[in-house]
């Protein structure tokens, strides 16, 4: 726990995540990166220096035989609100446009439905469980199939929705997250996404893991490589909030 708060809050603190009197809602797929999301923002809840709340947001996706009580009680016991919202989502891909390539409006109609709940929730930012290892296969897949140097960014502002979407996880690697999960017995479920797992993200990942036989720190040098440039958004900051170099 002390590694993975290390790595939390140091990421909030360099890219001034979190402000006094936040109301953050945590997307919670129910996978293991949006439920350790959810593990550890609510232990840096306990002690930050600046007061913010939290809510989890749930999206049931509408796949048969979904199960949400295991999260409902995790949130009960960190003293964290938790909300289901029903959606169409899985009808709309699957049954009625029957999309051969789903991931992209499958992530849009989310990020609509989950920033129109983060709304109806009072909250003013959204948490998205997105570590260090996606920051660098997202930067990979824009190089490959755009032609692009581009990524998320850290934090962003929607000015359509008067929403800011945090990712507090950018220094945990994936490797450090399923450990965590594991350590912790984190009620993980399972996707029910019929293309779970055959995507071109996937292939990126695979390709980094060959790579990574030759070149050990691969991964780093890419991250780092982010920070200094920098991609826009991505320049760390220091405690008096200047912007520095990165890649530490």
């Amino acid at each position: 726990m002390q590694k993975m708060l290390s790595h939390l809050r140091r990421c909030v603190d360099e890219y001034r995540m979190i402000q006094p009197g936040d109301r953050i809602a945590i997307g919670v797929s129910g996978g293991k990166d949006s439920l350790v999301l959810l593990r550890t923002l609510a232990e840096l809840r306990k002690f930050y220096p600046v007061p913010f709340e939290l809510v989890a947001i749930t999206l049931d996706m509408g796949y048969e035989n979904a199960d949400f009580s295991s999260i409902a009680r995790l949130c009960q016991s960190l003293d964290v609100p938790y909300i289901v919202k029903k959606t169409d989502i899985k009808q709309v891909i699957f049954d009625i446009r029957r999309e051969k390539n789903p991931c992209a409006l499958c992530a849009k109609l989310r990020r609509g439905s989950l920033n129109d709940a983060a709304r109806e929730q009072g909250c003013g930012k959204v948490a998205l469980g997105h570590h260090f290892d996606d920051a660098v296969e997202t930067f990979m897949l824009s190089l490959f199939y755009e032609g692009r140097l581009s990524c998320f960014r850290p934090v962003t502002y929607l000015d359509r929705t008067d929403l800011t979407v945090i990712r507090p996880m950018l220094y945990m690697t994936e490797r450090e997250v399923i450990n965590f999960a594991a350590r912790q017995a984190l009620p993980i479920c399972k996707s029910g996404c019929p293309v779970d797992k055959e995507t071109k993200r996937e292939d990126v990942k695979q390709l980094l893991r060959t790579l990574e036989h030759d070149y050990h720190d691969l991964r780093q040098h890419i991250f780092g490589a982010m920070q200094r440039l920098p991609l826009d958004g991505w320049a760390p900051t220091d405690p008096r909030g200047r912007k520095t170099k990165g890649g530490d």
